[in-house]
């Protein structure tokens, strides 16, 4: 985020498609199952290790980290989104921000793309975005000797649910019938720098993307709640609030945004899909005390609480993805948050 006990049931859950409540496909059921706590903590703990040195944009630690989602989603199946059959997006880095020398490295950082085409010889000529940012800022004021600023949370976290959802509907049987990008930018600490490229510069046609599902903090803070923002604003938050209540066995209430005051919808990367007319919705646990800090570390993330969030944005995928008619805006947001375009 940029500056300024599962329980086991015995019948099969109910996932919504258009309204419908309808089993899950015994096919569906194990990608989702593939999403698991121990998963979780094992991703956090290789993106938000000391080695990756707090995954500034740019830096070393912040390229290992694209490299290591590019091999994941190899070994997944998905084809490539990036620059000339590669997994990586690179963009050129704006100006450095005024509080801070300037950059002598040379000036591109990384974004990591993979597609999972979808099931339906139509639908799949449509797109569905997760993402998350993989950055976090790097290298900071010591506190009791510790001056790597780990980003656990923030956003290794968002970062390791794109990985989970990644694996988990590319399993067979598993792809809904719109295709999915599965997007980790960088930059988000400093302006929504590799958001803003993306969607200046994406591998599918914008038109053809029907909504972004973005993650961003996810691993701290209540057990059983997660805050999504942007409900309001299209028809997304009414596909959310029936999945979630047709899986009351996930544990999780997807609640409203409880921080209006804080401007959270303009602060992450869904923003820059939003403008350009891509329906948003927005899952976030909120700040703490670490926020920002040397002690966002992986031993404080809540990764059983994480694997539920991550089941529950899974379903919505699903639900999104194999629905007749695509996600509208609500007329009065569309016409306060999309920028008109211009040639």
């Amino acid at each position: 985020m940029r500056t300024t006990v599962i329980v086991l049931l015995s019948v099969i859950p109910a996932l919504t498609l258009g309204g419908q409540s309808q089993p899950l496909s015994p096919a569906v059921r194990r990608g989702l199952e593939t999403i698991t706590a121990a998963d979780v903590k094992r991703r956090i703990g290789i993106i938000a290790d000391d080695s990756m040195r707090g995954r500034d944009t740019p830096s070393p630690g912040l390229e290992a980290t694209a490299r290591y989602i590019a091999s994941e989603f190899r070994s997944f199946g998905l084809a490539p989104g990036g620059d000339s059959g590669t997994f990586l997006q690179r963009y050129p880095i704006p100006g450095g921000p005024p509080d801070r020398k300037p950059r002598t490295r040379a000036r591109t950082a990384p974004n990591v793309v993979g597609v999972l085409e979808g099931s339906d010889p139509v639908l799949k000529n449509e797109f569905i975005v997760l993402s998350a940012h993989m950055d976090h800022v790097g290298i900071g004021a010591p506190v009791n000797g510790d001056s790597i600023y780990n980003g656990a949370d923030d956003d290794a976290s968002g970062t390791t649910g794109v990985i989970e959802l990644a694996e988990a509907l590319s399993r067979p049987g598993a792809r809904p019938k719109r295709s999915v990008v599965f997007l980790t930018v960088s930059g988000e600490e400093h302006g929504l720098w590799g958001s803003g490229w993306f969607s200046e510069h994406s591998p599918v046609p914008l038109a053809q993307i029907v909504a972004d599902l973005n993650i961003d903090m996810i691993g701290r803070n209540w057990k059983d709640t997660i805050v999504v923002i942007g409900k309001e604003h299209s028809d997304l938050g009414a596909t959310l609030d029936r999945v979630n209540k047709a899986h009351a066995e996930l544990g999780m209430k997807a609640i409203d945004d409880i921080w209006p005051e804080e401007n959270f919808y303009f602060r992450s990367d869904h923003y820059n899909f939003a403008r350009k007319g891509v329906p948003v919705l927005f899952f976030f646990n909120g700040t703490h005390p670490d926020y920002h800090g040397p002690n966002d570390e992986p031993d404080r993330i809540d990764a059983e609480k994480e694997s539920r969030i991550v089941r529950l944005v899974y379903l919505i995928t699903q639900a999104v993805g194999n629905a007749a008619q695509r996600p509208a805006w609500n007329p009065e947001s569309y016409k306060r948050i999309v920028r008109p375009q211009t040639r």
